[in-house]
């Protein structure tokens, strides 16, 4: 379906969750074949399994190499694939024009959808461009609130990261924190500055950004660690990401701070640190969710026209917090990497 098909104007719509696509019709299971057999029929259908024609559908980030955040989101579309009949492509690259490059290939291969994240917009503006003259329907995900209805994609699916930042700069007014690094890993990321801005924003203290180069974490633990050697004011490290926040752990073992760490972002092992209280709290924005909504968004307006939000309204899959008081309930999905 191209998007000539999409209405020239529709109202703003509220804020809505994605619809999970309908399941098929169970055979056996009308009230004319009743009882316990119909019963144990149904029990083994394969409930929610499409059988519409085949798609293929790319699926292109910023994932860095070694940040296991994007394998919960990876998770989560590929769960959404198999229940859809997709032929997921997968590729990942921290720079935007690699990146870009995905997207041109996907658009070469004439898949039927993309789903992309918009880390850096301006370098993804023109090759989403060129999907959407090749008829080809584009979602976003993850990065790129700000911006995705001005590049005209579909949907998206994520976070408002500056809303995020200030709910977690005034989670910190109730630990007591005082002053604070917000340590950013991607120069450049629009999503990583929005964070660090909000939590600016609201929190009473004061605000520090670091810089690290996330792509080499022996850099960015002797970075933070120097940080807190030379500040020892500096009584909360904020960082962007799991990985990062389990470093964060070890610079304020090496500098001898007794500093706290806080976070954006789950991982398996980050939920355990946070049961054995070396990690402070972290906000959850749910990955899994973004990729499984962002593929399956997909298969809903091929087959069914569908717009998540009304193609008007984003829908937010966090900031939600984590900390000791929840993070028992957390953990059991975490162990399974779908959070």
């Amino acid at each position: 379906m191209d998007r000539s098909s999409r209405p020239r104007s529709r109202r703003t719509a509220p804020l809505v969750a994605v619809a999970a696509a309908a399941a098929l019709t169970l055979a056996g299971c009308s009230s004319s074949s009743g009882g316990k057999k119909a019963e144990e029929e149904a029990a083994h259908a394969s409930a929610g399994k499409a059988d519409t024609p085949r798609m293929t559908v790319a699926l292109v980030t910023h994932q860095a190499p070694g940040d296991t955040f994007w394998d919960t989101v990876r998770k989560g579309a590929e769960a959404a694939a198999a229940k859809d009949n997709i032929e997921l492509i997968y590729s990942a690259d921290p720079n935007a024009g690699n990146q870009a490059n995905y997207v041109q290939n996907a658009i070469d291969q004439k898949v039927d959808g993309i789903a992309v994240t918009l880390a850096k917009p301006d370098a993804m503006k023109g090759v989403i461009a060129k999907a959407e003259q090749a008829g080809i329907p584009v979602v976003g995900l993850n990065s790129g609130l700000s911006d995705w209805k001005k590049l005209g994609l579909l949907e998206f699916f994520g976070q408002d990261e500056s809303v995020a930042g200030e709910a977690f700069g005034k989670k910190l007014n109730t630990t007591g924190a005082k002053k604070i690094v917000c340590v950013i890993q991607e120069q450049g990321n629009v999503g990583l500055t929005q964070r660090c801005d909000g939590v600016k924003k609201t929190f009473q203290g004061a605000t520090e950004t670091l810089y690290v180069n996330g792509t080499d974490m022996p850099s960015v633990k002797s970075t933070i660690t120097a940080k807190l050697k030379q500040d020892k004011d500096v009584d909360t490290v904020v960082t962007l990401g799991a990985p990062f926040a389990l470093t964060a752990v070890q610079s304020v073992g090496d500098a001898g701070s007794k500093a706290e760490v806080a976070t954006f972002d789950l991982n398996k092992e980050l939920v355990k640190a946070v049961q054995k209280g070396t990690i402070e709290f972290a906000v959850d924005q749910q990955p899994y969710l973004q990729g499984y909504l962002a593929v399956d968004s997909l298969w809903l307006y091929k087959n069914n026209g569908n717009y998540s939000g009304g193609g008007e309204q984003p829908v937010l899959t966090g900031p939600a917090f984590v900390d000791k008081s929840n993070v028992d309930k957390v953990a059991e999905f975490a162990a399974k990497g779908t959070r």
